[in-house]
This record gives structure tokens, C-alpha cells and sequence, in this order.
């Protein structure tokens, strides 16, 4: 477009998630959009997506997740390299790679086992294994199709140190994708050496909704970019003019009045289909969470909705009919007593911020811990400690606890994770345990085919793109920030024919260095 079709260009982005944000920034910084021409629409009253925070020290702190950062998320950083930190003391870039030199992680318990720290677990594959994984690193992304990991190894695989610890890192699970393990093994291949330990792994300053949606928020509202919130759209319009299909109206339910946005001959629409964090239910310490299904909010409804006779826009039901595949749930624990950190501290050998995720590898929940550097919130309070953390398996009871974790309440997780931590007759008083069940939480793990997820660009529209995590990105993996920035960079320049494309997927294609490296750590060579 050139600069009097740009200057007429109306944005319309679905979902306030962090794809959005970016696409928003992007549209901005590199699309010459004026702020004031783009909206975002929020079904929540919140923004951020799954790059959440909330809470205070009197209900009790809550983040759902977080997500892994490493040095070669080149998108991400590229983006937040223009965007001040809230202090304005330098660009939210800058200060995460300051902050992860200040605090490296190095875990001195990566797994317990036995009530014992292990401070570098051996993977303890054995060369049959090994090569099984060397296999698959090999096979054609095309050629596995469908499969599920545990169609390319044995059972003894899945008993091993190396996978107890990379599903725990990145939630996978035997039946999950085999093609989004071997792009996981590709990606992170430079990582594998240091694994045992979470060398290379990278946090922000505090959770991700205070160190990234909120600074990218305020850069965008200084702009006068538009946000709807508690707005969901509930049907895109499309019509087909000179060869192309065209999104031609929205529409729009906001606080109970519903709207129909028309969309002008240069507006653009920029979707988020699906959503890992849908349907998100918080239970309390005296009730457990509930568990939902794709109605309960309206990204998955949308999607159905538009790509119903239209196969180019994917196939939704793939990633939002299977929650017994994608649910887990997880925990944050808000303390006013120093007692439980300090005991943590001791026990893992790792003051708050260095140890990264803890796995207690004898639990029937698969149970895993992360205690971030103190303060975790902005506005956290000196004596009030945060820590959060989560299960793997949803169905099977606990070793304290005679239930399984998705019908507990905070108190029963409080009383599970202290049994493991050798403290079952103690009690935390004051302690806040808010658990919280996400039904669609690694949907986008689930074994796919060919088309079931749409390309940002999709073939035969026109000022149409879709982001978020249900999109396809050759070469990257979901799950990540990256992947969500990506997408964004890729729609943005697309639709408005910027000269530019995003930087390379970093992966062992990149550094052939990495993979020997990595080959000698499966095998347990230094």
C-alpha cells in the first residue's frame, strides 16, 4: 500500500493477547499506521491473554503459567526493543537481558526423588533410545503426520530422567504431537547441553503481564490505540470481490449490546483463533476449580464459525474437542510467613530465581515448582512471597492427598506439595493456594495434520490474517512468546506489503555446532 491507501487503513484486531499487541506495535513502527486507526478487541476485561498476573496479597496472587524465554527469541526481542520499560529507564529488551545477568539460572535440584535433591540429573537414556531420538530429529516433519510420541518410542523412554525433565519444561505428554516434539528437539537443541540444570533459561524482571503487557500496553495507549474491552466478536463477514474473499463486517457483543462493525475496502483483520488459557477456571482454598469446555468463552466459537465450509481457515475442532488431552492444571501460592520459602530455599539449594522449575519426580501428579525472584508482582508487599507451580497429571489421586489434583482446593495442593517437601504435619498459616484448571492449556500439542491449522496469510483472502498459537509457522514451536510475535511480524508485513520479513527461526539448522553438543549430552559425554 502506499502512503495515502495507509493513511485511510483501518486495523481490527480480535483478541487482546500478546499476538495482538504486537501486531498492534507493529502496524505502528513499521506499517506507518496511525494509532488512533487501530482497535483491539477483548472479550475480557483484562489484556494479555495467557501472559496474565493478577490478584492481590489479600485474595491472593495468580498467574496460570509463564512462559520460557531464551536468548534466540529474536521476534520477541526485536519487538520489545522499541518499548520503554513503565520506569522509562530503558527498552523492556535491555532490561531483560541485564536482568539474566544478574540472575542465571543454575539449578541445584532440577528433580527430587526419594525426598533427595539432585543437583545434575544424568538423562539416563539408553543408546536405543538415543537413536530413537536421532530418528526422529531425521524423519521429514510431512512423514510423521498424526503420530503421537509414543508411537516413536518404548515405554521405558517415558521413565527416563531426559523425558521427566523436557515434559515438565515444555508440558508435553505421550500423546501429543510427534511433529511438535521433533520441531521442539530442532529448536532447543542448542539448550540440551546445559538441560539438567536450566542453563540458558531466561525470566522477565517480574511475571509477564507487569515485564511485557503492560509496557507494550502503555506504548500503545501513548499512541492512541484503541482497546475494547469485555467486547467479543462473535462472526466475521466475508465476501468475495475480484478474485479474493474479503472480511466485510464484524460482529460485535460488548456489556450485552451487539454491534456490527462495517469494515471499509482498505480495513484489515487480524484474528487470534483459539486460545490455551480459554475457559480458565480459579478455585480457592476451600473449593476446587471447575472444569469447562470450548463454550465457555468465544475464540473457539469464532473460529467454528468462520471456518465452517471454508477448510483454508483450519479446523478448530482438532485443538478444541479433546480437553481430556489438553487440561492440566496449575497453583500459585501467595505466603505472608517466611517459614515455607526459606525451607524451599534450603531443601533446593537455590535462592528465589536461580533454581527454575523443581519436579518431584515421585509424585502422582507429576508435580513441578517454580519460586521466582521476590517481589514477582509490582505492587508485592516486602513481607508477602509468591511462588507458583503445577501438575501434569490430572487423574490420578495424591501421595497425601486420596484425590486427583483437578478436584482439590488450594488447601488440599498446600497439603500435597508439603508432604513431598517433607513437611506433612506442618501447616502454613496465612498461606493463599489459588489453583487453577485450563481445559485448552497445551491444545496446541495435539497430534495434527496438514491443514488443521491455517497459515497467517490464508490463501485467496485479502486484508485478512490470523495469530495466536493455532496458526502455522514453519520451523517454530508453539507454546512460546515467539511464536505468538512471530505470527504478527508475519501478518503485518504481509498485509501491508512492508519490505521486510522476520528474522530467521533460530534452530540447529542455524549452529550445526549445537547438534554435535547436544548428540554428546544424550550420551552423558561432558
Amino acid at each position: 500500500m502506499n502512503t495515502l491507501e495507509l493513511s485511510s487503513v483501518r486495523a481490527h484486531l480480535i483478541g487482546g493477547g500478546i499476538a495482538s499487541l504486537a501486531a498492534a506495535a507493529i502496524l505502528i513502527r513499521e506499517g506507518d499506521l496511525l494509532g488512533r486507526n487501530i482497535t483491539v478487541y477483548e472479550q475480557l476485561e483484562l489484556l494479555g491473554g495467557s501472559l496474565d498476573g493478577s490478584g492481590s496479597p489479600q485474595s491472593g496472587y495468580l498467574v496460570r503459567g509463564g512462559r520460557m524465554f531464551e536468548a534466540k527469541y529474536l521476534c520477541t526481542y526485536d519487538l520489545f526493543s522499541s518499548i520503554p520499560t513503565l520506569d522509562m529507564r530503558q527498552t523492556v529488551t535491555q532490561e531483560i537481558f541485564q536482568w539474566n545477568e544478574v540472575i542465571k539460572t543454575a539449578s541445584k535440584a532440577r528433580l527430587v526423588r526419594n525426598g533427595h535433591r539432585i543437583v545434575a540429573p544424568e538423562f539416563g537414556l539408553a543408546e536405543r533410545q538415543i537413536l530413537l531420538l536421532e530418528k526422529l530429529l531425521l524423519t521429514p516433519e510431512g512423514s510423521l503426520g498424526a503420530s503421537h510420541i509414543a508411537d516413536h518410542f518404548d515405554a521405558a523412554f517415558f521413565q527416563t530422567n531426559f523425558w521427566l525433565m523436557w515434559a515438565t519444561t515444555f508440558a508435553f505428554q505421550p500423546w501429543h504431537s510427534a511433529a511438535e516434539l521433533r520441531r521442539y528437539l530442532i529448536r532447543f537443541a542448542h539448550m540440551v547441553q546445559g538441560f539438567n540444570r536450566l542453563q540458558g533459561i531466561m525470566r522477565t524482571v517480574y511475571n509477564q503481564y507487569d515485564s511485557l503487557v503492560r509496557p507494550l500496553r502503555k506504548w500503545l495507549e501513548e499512541r492512541n490505540v484503541q482497546f475494547l474491552i469485555g467486547a467479543r466478536v462473535n462472526d466475521i463477514e466475508f465476501t468475495d470481490r475480484d478474485g479474493s474473499t474479503y472480511p466485510t463486517a464484524l460482529h460485535v457483543e460488548q456489556h450485552g449490546a451487539s454491534n456490527r462493525v462495517t469494515l471499509d475496502a482498505n480495513d484489515i483483520v487480524i484474528a487470534t483463533l483459539g486460545s490455551m488459557t480459554e475457559g480458565s477456571s480459579t478455585g480457592t482454598m476451600d473449593s476446587a476449580p471447575l472444569l469447562y469446555d470450548k463454550h465457555a468463552g468465544g475464540s473457539w466459537v469464532l473460529w467454528e464459525k468462520i471456518a465452517r465450509g471454508r477448510p483454508e481457515l483450519g479446523r478448530p475442532a482438532c485443538f478444541s474437542e479433546r480437553v481430556s488431552e489438553s487440561a492440566w492444571l496449575s497453583f500459585t501460592v501467595t505466603l505472608r510467613r517466611p517459614d515455607l520459602l526459606r525451607h524451599i530455599r534450603d531443601f533446593t539449594g537455590n535462592v528465589p530465581g536461580e533454581g527454575g522449575l523443581v519436579t518431584f519426580c515421585d509424585s502422582n501428579w507429576l508435580m513441578s515448582i517454580v519460586v521466582p525472584h521476590q517481589p514477582h508482582f509490582i505492587d508485592q508487599p516486602e513481607d508477602v512471597e509468591v511462588f507458583w507451580g503445577y501438575a501434569l497429571s490430572m487423574d490420578a489421586p495424591g501421595n497425601f492427598v486420596n484425590k486427583p489434583i483437578r478436584a482439590c482446593t488450594g488447601r488440599e495442593i498446600l497439603a500435597e506439595l508439603l508432604g513431598h517437601l517433607g513437611l506433612r504435619d506442618k501447616a502454613c498459616a496465612d498461606a493463599i493456594c489459588l489453583p487453577c484448571l485450563m481445559p485448552f492449556i497445551t491444545s496446541q500439542f495435539l497430534t495434527r495434520s496438514v491443514g488443521d491449522r491455517p497459515t497467517v496469510l490464508p490463501a485467496g483472502y485479502a486484508n485478512f490474517a490470523v495469530v495466536g498459537q493455532f496458526c502455522e509457522l514453519p520451523d517454530d514451536v508453539v507454546f512460546t512468546v515467539e511464536y505468538s510475535v512471530r505470527a504478527a511480524m508475519t501478518a503485518v508485513y504481509g498485509l501491508l506489503g512492508v519490505d521486510r520479513k522476520p528474522p530467521d527461526v533460530f534452530t540447529a539448522k542455524s549452529n550445526p555446532a549445537s547438534i554435535v553438543k547436544a548428540i554428546r549430552a544424550l550420551h552423558g559425554i561432558g
